[in-house]
């Protein structure tokens, strides 16, 4: 139990006690600690076994060219960059089994970096004064980073930022105890869905890919789930991908908050990932149920399924829009790429009778999507419902297919 080794980064000459305190309480715990200093003027009480010009010689400058910029936020990025390369080397190596990084605006800027450095399954958790804030965007977070809001901490220790503090140290080091990284040796596909309630296509799916050899993650496509998926299939994590809920595609069109960022379906066909490509949730664009409306989607009809969020259904022109946004972002993909077209409908509020029932946008979205489709992706029409038996049986004819040919396996 005492052979876990926590990366401990913050600014030692202005949060030298507070990152003390963290490094004492780890040890306390039986755990060990590398210490990172990413201060740019000030020195640290002792010397930490990461210096600060070691920080930022490995992202190509010095401390004199960081201060000699005249720019915080310059000066912030050189280390930032340096921390990251660091931080990455040191795992690489197997000289820690976690990080937890101590900042407030400027400390997170870097700590972000610095986590999405390391790969999944390694603990990464942030103690910071705007966790859970807006100024952090949705692109800049890994799969699975932790945040801990620093509450009374932004100058001195106090017994309320020791609870903060106390919990991050504890949360580390038992994550890096208890951690099951995930293998790479059985192939893994991604896949995008909501619950069941309105999309029903992975109950049939999962056990069916499972007989075939592989393991399948859904992914909860309501903005972090999205951006989860994307920082995975950017790293190739994926033997293939199902994305078969844009939604966030059209949140992120319409200005909604519940967004993945401006690269939601795009990391799989870069990364030259086989994927699949459908519909599900396209013609709704979630936002916060209890912030107002925004004006852009004022007066459409709505449906809220639940207090945190409601779903507004597009008009034809936004149909058209999220058609056309698609077929964009799918424009560059190098690998081999499937678009799955159920006709009748892309959620089970959209079936005849249903509150969200809307054929003449339906066919809208649909047309433009025939005329729009890039020359280098297949496009297969499924005259069904995306939660009919006959989508499911297409989705496994079209990956039988990839399996025959090697491109998955």
């Amino acid at each position: 139990m005492s052979d876990k080794t926590i990366l401990l980064v913050g600014t030692y000459d202005t949060k030298d006690d507070e990152l003390t305190y963290l490094a004492e309480t780890i040890r306390a715990q039986g755990g060990r600690v590398l210490s990172m200093d990413v201060s740019i003027l000030g020195d640290p009480s002792k010397p930490a076994d990461i210096s600060k010009h070691e920080v930022a010689e490995a992202g190509g400058h010095s401390i004199r060219e960081a201060i000699d910029s005249g720019d915080e936020n310059i000066a912030m990025q050189i280390m930032a960059k340096g921390a990251a390369i660091l931080a990455a080397r040191a795992h690489a190596d197997g000289r820690i089994d976690g990080v937890l990084v101590l900042g407030g605006t400027m400390g997170t800027d870097a700590a972000l970096d610095i986590c999405s450095a390391l790969p999944l399954g390694v603990p990464k958790y942030i103690v910071s004064t705007v966790a859970f804030s807006p100024l952090i965007p949705p692109e800049r977070l890994p799969a699975d980073i932790q945040m801990i809001l620093w509450a009374g901490g932004l100058y001195g220790l106090n017994s309320i930022c020791k609870s903060s503090l106390s919990q991050a140290a504890g949360a580390v080091l038992g994550a890096a105890r208890a951690v099951e990284a995930p293998p790479r040796g059985k192939p893994l596909i991604g896949m995008t869905s909501f619950g069941k309630t309105v999309l029903r296509y992975m109950v049939a799916l999962k056990p069916e890919l499972e007989k075939r050899g592989f393991e399948v993650a859904v992914f909860h496509a309501t903005g972090m789930g999205g951006r989860a998926f994307e920082s995975l299939a950017a790293e190739g994590r994926f033997a293939a991908v199902l994305d078969f809920a844009p939604q966030e595609v059209g949140n992120h069109l319409m200005g909604s908050s519940i967004s993945a960022g401006a690269d939601r379906m795009t990391a799989a066909g870069l990364s030259g990932t086989p994927q699949m490509i459908s519909i599900g949730c396209y013609d709704l664009v979630d936002f916060v149920g209890w912030q107002e409306m925004p004006t852009k989607l004022t007066g459409q009809e709505t449906h809220a399924p639940n207090r945190l969020l409601s779903s507004v259904m597009m008009t034809a022109g936004q149909r058209r829009e999220m058609a056309r946004e698609m077929c964009r972002k799918l424009a560059d993909a190098t690998g081999p790429t499937t678009f799955l077209l159920p006709t009748q409908g892309g959620n089970e509020w959209d079936r005849p009778g249903g509150p969200l029932c809307d054929p003449e946008g339906l066919a809208v979205f649909v047309s433009e999507i025939r005329a729009q489709c890039p020359e280098a992706v297949r496009l297969i029409e499924v005259d069904a419902h995306i939660n009919d038996t006959a989508f499911t049986e297409t989705v496994l004819t079209v990956f039988d297919g990839w399996m025959a040919e090697g491109l998955v396996g």
